[in-house]
């Protein structure tokens, strides 16, 4: 299993847009045969940032998203909503 956090910081005049555009990549991902789990995390003290807490079989199921249709439309949309790049890191499962 792997786990992985992609932490986003978006710009305060389009958290409502990346919401609705990760709604989108949600609901697709979550269909993916690989894809374990995908929860979209707003921090409770500053709504313009994100966890996305995503939970794959293993690594090739996680590349496996990231060649989908539905992974690069919501990259490309949201990549000029970031007030600083994504990142994404990687936790191996253990219990």
């Amino acid at each position: 299993m792997l786990a992985v956090c992609v932490h986003v910081h978006v710009k305060p005049e389009h958290v409502d847009a990346f919401i609705r555009a990760t709604a989108e990549n949600h609901r697709n991902t979550i269909l993916e045969p690989g894809a374990l789990r995908f929860d979209v995390l707003q921090q409770a003290d500053d709504p313009a940032r994100f966890v996305l807490y995503e939970v794959y079989r293993d690594d090739e199921a996680a590349a496996a998203h990231k060649a989908t249709e539905h992974y690069a439309k919501w990259r490309d949309t949201v990549a000029d909503w970031m007030a600083e790049p994504r990142r994404g890191v990687k936790h191996n499962g253990l219990l």
